[in-house]
């Protein structure tokens, strides 16, 4: 028989039970999530998977048991909350989701921020071509020698790794590349971003010129290091979704390592990472609130986990370790949330 961390938990706490002296000790030890099950849901960017796991043995301290995460494209995500079919989805981003959220209201709402304004967004050469051809904007893009030089499908067309259908950051660059007048000039490519995205380092290390979409946390910061490698490029304006439009702001961003000016326009605010609920689900489990209220995630061990999958540390085994890895590490502060966590119940 395997035995679980949940498992083990309950082991040990009906055993510290047997020896309490009165029954109030053993009430003491009743954990919220007893009997109950809650369903995650992760999405097919798996860059912010290791969030699941997190969550995952955080509420199987709690007594929860943590069925296998569903795995569902952005918008059905926030749909499966709204419908009861899924409970918790820890890897929003705000405000680029909130198109999303908006559909969703009020059977599903935001709890807590994971990271805070660590979530950049933006368009990135290679670092070489940049120098070659004096590119800073995507507007450059509009040169026709720049073009060509980036057309490697031969439509006549720069290709630029885009995002998936149905992505939030694809609904963005669709709204982008029509307010910039880019679509005689710029062909954005969306399929599975990962491997587009293997593709276009490999075109890279291979010598060729390459145009991409990216997003912070994630492993092509670490494949391909802006300002060694490659730079963030800036937007000719910015132009933003109307849902999108009041962050405006927080799109010229100072301090952006590899950008080809500071501050830098990337044209996209930068993001909360804030996990997703069912209201009716946190309503009936206020243990699960208190957790969300409190959880954080350091953006450095993000990094370090994404970099780790690209190289071959992706099986669930691996994801689970790396959560675990994460809570021992920071195994003070954790019991801290798990404590509020159990008040909130009681």
């Amino acid at each position: 028989m395997t035995l679980t961390r949940k498992s083990i938990y309950l082991f040990v706490t009906a055993l510290l039970a047997t020896t309490a002296s009165t029954p109030a000790n053993f009430a003491q030890e009743s954990l919220p999530g007893d009997g109950k099950t809650v369903q995650l849901v992760q999405t097919n960017d798996d860059t912010g998977w290791i969030l699941t796991y997190i969550y995952a043995h955080l509420l199987e301290e709690l007594g929860y048991e943590a069925l296998e995460p569903l795995t569902l494209d952005i918008p059905v995500a926030f749909q499966s909350m709204a419908q009861r079919d899924a409970d918790i989805y820890p890897n929003g981003w705000f405000p680029l989701h909130n198109t999303y959220l908006a559909s969703v209201e009020p059977a599903a709402e935001t709890v807590g921020t994971i990271v805070s304004q660590g979530a950049l967004q933006g368009y990135l050469v290679d670092r070489a071509s940049a120098d070659e051809f004096g590119i800073t904007s995507l507007e450059d893009f509009k040169r026709d020698e720049v073009k060509q030089a980036f057309d490697r499908n031969g439509d006549g067309l720069a290709d630029l790794v885009a995002c998936p259908a149905g992505w939030g950051c694809e609904l963005t660059i669709a709204h982008q590349m029509e307010a910039f007048g880019m679509g005689d000039h710029i062909n954005p490519i969306k399929a599975g971003y990962s491997a587009s995205m293997a593709d276009a380092i490999a075109a890279y290390e291979a010598g060729e010129r390459i145009l991409f979409y990216t997003w912070t946390p994630n492993w092509t910061v670490n494949e391909l290091v802006p300002g060694e490698d490659v730079v963030w490029i800036e937007t000719p304006t910015i132009e933003l979704p109307d849902e999108q439009q009041e962050l405006a702001d927080s799109a010229l961003v100072s301090g952006v390592d590899g950008c080809v000016n500071d501050p830098c326009q990337l044209g996209w605010p930068v993001n909360d990472i804030r996990p997703v609920a069912s209201t009716d689900f946190l309503a009936e489990n206020p243990a699960v609130r208190a957790l969300m209220e409190d959880v954080s995630v350091d953006i450095n061990f993000i990094y370090q986990q994404n970099a780790a999958m690209r190289d071959g540390a992706d099986t669930t085994e691996d994801l689970e370790q790396q959560a675990a890895d994460y809570v021992a590490a920071n195994r003070e502060t954790i019991d801290g949330w798990l404590d509020a966590a159990r008040d909130a119940a009681r």
